[in-house]
């Protein structure tokens, strides 16, 4: 079977700036894989690298939720599918959404617990709302690869599992960005470590603890 994701000895930064160094990395279909470290460890520019490489397979969910604060919940969650449709089709609906286009995207916010906001802006939301907008967004998306930059990083621990957990009944490969721990041993099946823009460790999961995994973090988690 071949690999969701494959990576070989990739190089990456920004502005002549390098960032990621030599990063090989597998990731097979249906693996849930963290990638974790340190604040400017890589995690997003890895996460950017594999977006450009799989772009036409993956629902990105960026660190800053990215939506339009003028446009409603229902207009930043259709995009996710824009690519979908003819420009035409995506003016119209900017306007005048289909009926069947409003109940497609009911469905994921009320999935999220946002069911309510389908019609409110965007930018009048909780930190915690727009994350979880953003969310509904990569689900009505539905590619096979989901990556996540820290998606439940502004949402409560109950909130965040049940969110990983409807990613992952979504998306086929699951790759998130994670700075909680806790998190990452419960909801994924393998760990990536980045240390200045280099794998420092990968392994499965459940060969891994919080207590191993905390020194990486230095005085960010304590």
């Amino acid at each position: 079977m071949a690999a969701a994701v494959r990576l070989e000895a990739v190089n990456a930064g920004y502005n002549g700036v390098p960032v990621l160094h030599d990063i090989s990395l597998s990731i097979e279909p249906g693996e849930r894989v963290a990638i974790m470290g340190r604040s400017g460890a890589g995690k997003t520019t890895l996460l950017n690298t594999i977006y450009r490489h799989y772009a036409d397979s993956v629902a990105l969910i960026p660190q800053a939720s990215a939506l339009v604060a003028n446009l409603s919940v229902f207009h930043n969650v259709f995009m996710g599918c824009l690519d979908r449709h003819s420009t035409l089709y995506n003016l119209r609906t900017l306007i005048w959404p289909p009926a069947a286009e409003i109940k497609a995207v009911t469905r994921v916010l009320g999935a999220v617990g946002l069911e309510d906001k389908l019609f409110a802006r965007a930018g009048e939301l909780s930190g915690g709302q727009q994350q979880r907008t953003s969310v509904a967004r990569a689900m009505l998306n539905g590619r096979p690869i989901v990556l996540g930059d820290e998606p439940v990083s502004a949402l409560d621990r109950v909130q965040a599992r049940e969110v990983l957990r409807l990613l992952s009944e979504r998306h086929e490969t699951k790759v998130f960005a994670l700075h909680d721990i806790r998190l990452a041993l419960e909801h994924t099946d393998r760990i990536v470590l980045l240390e200045d823009g280099r794998i420092a460790l990968d392994e499965p999961s459940a060969a891994l603890s919080y207590e191993r995994l905390l020194p990486h973090f230095g005085d960010e988690l304590r």
